[in-house]
Parts: C-alpha cells; sequence; structure tokens
C-alpha cells in the first residue's frame, strides 16, 4: 500500500469543494496508471493493461463504470472519460525502448492533460494548466528515471514549463494545481536522486504562500 502523502492532502484542501472530489480521483487515477508501469515488466503486456484502461475510460459515458474503484470515482466526478484517454496515450509512451526528447515530449503532452482535465473541473480560467501539467510530469518522471541522460533530459524539459507556471498569479480555483507545480520545480533544484524532503517547513510556507497569493 502506497503511504498518504501529506503534500497532497494538504494540496487538496486548496481545491474549491464542488471539484475536490474530480481532483482526487484525477490524481488517483495517475497513480492507477504509474503502478501498472512499474509493475509490468513485458511490453505486450503493458499495453494491453493500458488498453483496459483506455476502453474503459471512453465507456464511461455509455453505461454504469465497472466495479474500479477509480473508474467509479472519476464517472461520480463528472469529468468525462474520454477527455482522459490522453493521459493513458501519455504513460503508454514509457514502454517505448528509448526516452529521447520527441518520446519525452509525448509523454508530457499526454500525461499533462490530466491538469487541463483538473481545471475545467475546478472551474480555473486563465491558468497555465498545460505548462504546468507537462512541467509536472517530466520533474515527476525525472525522479524516477534510471537512465542519466534520460534524466537530464527530462529535467530541462521541466524547467522552462515550470518557470512559466510559476511566474502566473493562479486563480483562486486553480492554485491547488499551482501548488502541484511549484513543489515540481522545487524537486528540479534538488540533485538527481535525491527525494524530496515532503513536508519539510520551507516547502509547507511556499505552498501557503501560493494559497494566500496565487504566486
Amino acid at each position: 500500500m502506497t503511504p498518504p502523502d501529506p503534500e497532497r492532502a494538504l494540496i487538496l484542501t486548496y481545491a474549491p469543494m464542488p471539484g475536490r472530489a474530480a481532483l482526487a480521483a484525477l490524481l488517483d487515477l495517475d497513480d492507477a496508471l504509474a503502478r501498472l508501469l512499474r509493475t509490468t515488466r513485458e511490453p505486450a503486456i503493458g499495453q494491453i493493461r493500458l488498453a483496459w484502461w483506455r476502453e474503459r475510460l471512453e465507456a464511461l459515458e455509455q453505461g454504469p463504470p465497472p466495479a474500479e474503484p477509480v473508474l467509479r470515482a472519476i464517472a461520480a466526478s463528472g469529468v468525462p472519460g474520454a477527455s482522459l484517454v490522453p493521459v493513458v496515450d501519455g504513460w503508454e509512451v514509457l514502454i517505448e525502448d528509448r526516452l529521447d526528447r520527441d518520446a519525452l515530449a509525448r509523454f508530457a503532452k499526454g500525461r499533462g492533460t490530466l491538469f487541463v482535465a483538473a481545471g475545467k473541473a475546478l472551474g480555473a480560467a486563465g491558468d497555465p494548466l498545460a505548462e504546468a501539467g507537462q512541467g509536472w510530469s517530466l520533474a515527476d518522471l525525472a525522479r524516477h528515471l534510471g537512465e542519466p541522460a534520460e534524466t537530464e533530459a527530462a529535467r530541462a524539459m521541466a524547467e522552462p514549463l515550470l518557470d512559466a507556471a510559476a511566474a502566473a498569479r493562479w486563480s483562486r480555483e486553480g492554485r491547488a494545481l499551482g501548488a502541484m507545480a511549484h513543489l515540481a520545480r522545487c524537486d528540479l533544484r534538488l540533485a538527481p536522486g535525491v527525494a524530496p524532503p515532503a513536508g519539510s517547513p520551507a516547502r509547507v510556507a511556499r505552498l501557503a504562500w501560493h494559497r494566500l497569493t496565487g504566486r
């Protein structure tokens, strides 16, 4: 079982109450897809398992959701399942043998759709959702890659995206997502391989400032 993430729990409180369950469901979807990739050794099996998620997301508006907690939560949230198919496509890129800049860009664009979908559910308007989602996706991936060249490429691509996200003043509705982007930017300042000090006073203070000001 994955241990509770205190920073995620705090960030969820930044989301407007009507959209909070939707944000939690979308993050749980991302977690489920990450676990799928971590626990699958054969590329063909990984593609089959990802195809299952893709098909079930596309079918959410066509009938009752299957007995799968994440899919049920997404269905209950009102987020169109078909809008999340690009997230699955993004994760599927990691099955490729080589993660060059083109593959990393496709991964980020797909997985980063999570922020765009979450922004709509939260009622955020005018926020740099695409840049934040893609930068967050790449910064998080960089912490889990084992190949130094791929790690450095992901970090280099994430930096300007997160800088753009951090330069904006986020709407109140989007500040949960803005907080995630700010933490990802903090992670980039750490040396590769160094785990983020989750819940440290400095990180919590940064989140509090963002919640107060949108910066």
